[in-house]
């Protein structure tokens, strides 16, 4: 009973969280699958020792490098040149050859790679296309897209710089071709760069690429819900002109789309646009809103589509302008009237053919701005053909809070419509109607029908929808674990060279000790012997195994220690050299000499001193 409480709460608190990072710094992760974006934040919560959302909510109000950190963690960027050699082999001998046959040998060849990451995908169709029409030809007729939403990935792509490691999967004639040698790495060749244009795009959010013969998003679209999916896959119908093709990752399928697209090749995810309304607008469903986003974003949601529908259901056309001159709405009756889109929406208005036919309607927009009253222009004609229409036209300026002018509001009337017209229209609503009816009984008679397979393919498509979630975990799994061990490799590659580094140092320093003629001793802060050259062996006769982690006062050599003890542990102390010490002593062989002893500190090792022993004088004794 305890459980389901704190779940819901955790719930709500990583929406809580979504909001924030849409709200900060415009990503909108709200479309991506709860079960995998959880699983990526919660890995950098760990990263930065935080358990609760609210408590990494207030670390990235505080830091806001933590947004880099979180977005990089997110937004996993696994890519290669040529990944997954299967579908580009399909890609090169199936696909383009059949798009090249469709185009004509001038008409520019559009694609677009979405989710490019560091740029790999975008440059392999460059290399795949220039193989296909030969370099020049390629330069001249492909346009290569590259999109993404990671701006650091984006940059890493526009500089077209890539290490020796990862063009391996590319021949070696192929990379002597497209690439050159910059230093450490290599850089795509400087011409076919440029026909590939860079830039930040959310699939999710964003117009798409229009007229496109090949649209790669692989690998994308297993990270979003399934709402998410079909408002994508709406997207890509309309970017791709008719017989264009679309290739999906691996763990990705078309559901329910079999009247929009054919099946090129079901194994390596290959689909081709049927023939349709090419010329339609591209007029996203406004997307359902989750709970947690607010009463009042699904008011201003529902006054926006109201205040469309009205707009629409106005008898004539009319359009807005802005003070600046650019276009800030169409209604359908104006669309369909001018020949305008909802592209046009934004557009400057001097650019449209309206601006100035039937009438010039810029100067009288800025009149009616000027004197702040409606004007209205009767009996406007316009020649559609061998027809002539006639409008009457009226232009409102529109004011807002403190009467300043917001936009100017333009009506077109149609006044052409005769009776004649009318007695038209009547009869073939009248057929129309009639043909209803018809379409009406067909109707029933096939419902009854459709109940009885719907069922059945209610229950494939649950199936099929499971599957599928099962197949995008699993891939979206895999490239996380190919993510975290590109990590280990690069940690390896490190601590390897700075092994070799360690023992280049240890051999160089065991080296300069044993070069030396005498006798030398290393003493840490605690007089513990740390180094035993070689010269102490054979003035003394003692092996390094014998001293080494021995505490110095406490060996039994032929030197007397205890005369040295003040003037080490002085030098230790002080850290300064003490004066040469001259000692008697007894070497290996048993013979007497005079021991000049020199004391130095050690600065490289957190303390403790150097001894330097070396034969004074002899005595002459045996």
């Amino acid at each position: 009973m305890s459980e389901a409480p704190r779940e819901t709460e955790t719930d709500e608190e990583l929406e809580d969280l979504l909001g924030f990072l849409r709200d900060a710094r415009g990503f909108d992760f709200t479309g991506y699958k709860r079960s995998s974006l959880g699983r990526r934040i919660r890995k950098r919560m760990a990263d930065v020792g935080t358990n609760a959302y609210a408590d990494y909510r207030d670390q990235l109000e505080t830091n806001a490098d933590e947004f880099h950190a979180l977005f990089n963690t997110i937004l996993i960027n696994v890519t290669s040149l040529f990944r997954d050699a299967d579908t580009w082999t399909y890609l090169q001998r199936e696909v383009v050859p059949e798009l090249l046959d469709r185009l004509g040998s001038k008409d520019e060849i559009r694609v677009w790679s979405a989710g490019c990451s560091s740029g790999e995908e975008a440059y392999s169709l460059a290399i795949m296309f220039a193989e296909a029409l030969g370099i020049e030809e390629a330069l001249a007729r492909v346009k290569i897209y590259g999109t993404d939403v990671d701006e650091e990935a984006l940059r890493d792509a526009r500089s077209g710089l890539y290490a020796a490691k990862s063009l391996e999967p590319l021949p070696a004639e192929l990379r002597d071709k497209y690439f050159e040698q910059n230093g450490a790495q290599y850089a795509f060749r400087s011409d076919l760069r440029r026909r590939v244009i860079f830039g930040r795009h959310d699939i999710t959010r964003d117009a798409p690429i229009s007229r496109l013969d090949l649209l790669l998003c692989r690998n994308a679209l297993m990270y979003f819900n399934v709402e998410a999916q079909t408002q994508i896959i709406d997207r890509f119908h309309f970017a791709l002109r008719q017989g264009g093709f679309l290739c999906l990752g691996k763990a990705e399928m078309l559901l329910n789309d079999a009247d929009r697209f054919d099946v090129v090749s079901m194994r390596q995810r290959i689909f081709r646009r049927r023939p349709g309304d090419a010329s339609a607008p591209y007029q996203p469903a406004p997307p359902k809103l989750r709970a947690g986003f607010g009463r009042e974003l699904q008011s201003v949601a529902r006054s926006r589509q109201l205040r469309d529908l009205i707009l629409d259901a106005a008898p004539g056309a009319a359009l807005a302008v802005d003070p600046e001159g650019v276009v800030v709405l169409i209604n359908n009756h104006a669309r369909l009237q001018f020949g305008l889109t909802a592209n046009d929406i934004g557009r400057p208005f001097q650019d449209l053919e309206i601006s100035y036919r039937p009438v010039e309607l810029r100067s009288l927009i800025d009149q009616a701005t000027h004197e702040r009253r409606t004007l209205r222009v009767n009996g406007a004609q316009r020649r559609v053909g061998e027809d002539i229409q006639v409008f009457d036209i009226i232009v409102q300026p529109l004011a807002g809070d403190g009467g300043l002018p917001t936009a100017t509001h333009i009506t077109f009337t149609d006044v052409t419509v005769t009776t004649q017209l009318k007695a038209e229209v009547k009869r073939v609503r009248e057929d129309l109607e009639t043909a209803y009816e018809e379409l009406q009984s067909t109707n029933e008679e096939l419902e009854t029908t459709n109940e009885e397979l719907q069922s059945s393919i209610e229950e494939l498509e649950t199936t099929n929808e499971e599957l599928q979630s099962t197949n995008e975990e699993l891939e979206t799994t895999n490239e996380e674990l190919q993510s975290g061990n590109e990590e280990l490799e690069t940690m390896n590659e490190e601590m390897r060279i700075r092994s070799e580094e360690l023992d280049e140092a240890r051999a160089f320093l065991e080296g300069v000790l044993t070069s030396v003629a005498a006798a030398v001793v290393v003493l840490d802060k605690d007089l513990t012997v740390k180094s035993w050259n070689r010269g102490a062996v054979d003035l003394w006769g003692l092996r390094p195994d014998e001293v080494v982690d021995e505490p110095f006062f406490g060996l039994e050599f032929g030197l007397p220690l205890e005369q040295l003890r003040a003037v080490v542990v002085e030098c230790a102390k002080t850290g300064k050299r003490a004066a040469p010490v001259e000692i008697d002593a007894v070497n290996r062989l048993g013979r007497s000499f005079g021991c000049t002893v020199q004391c130095s500190p050690f600065d490289g090792h957190r303390g403790g001193v150097v001894l330097s022993m070396e034969e004074a004088r002899s005595d002459g004794a045996a």
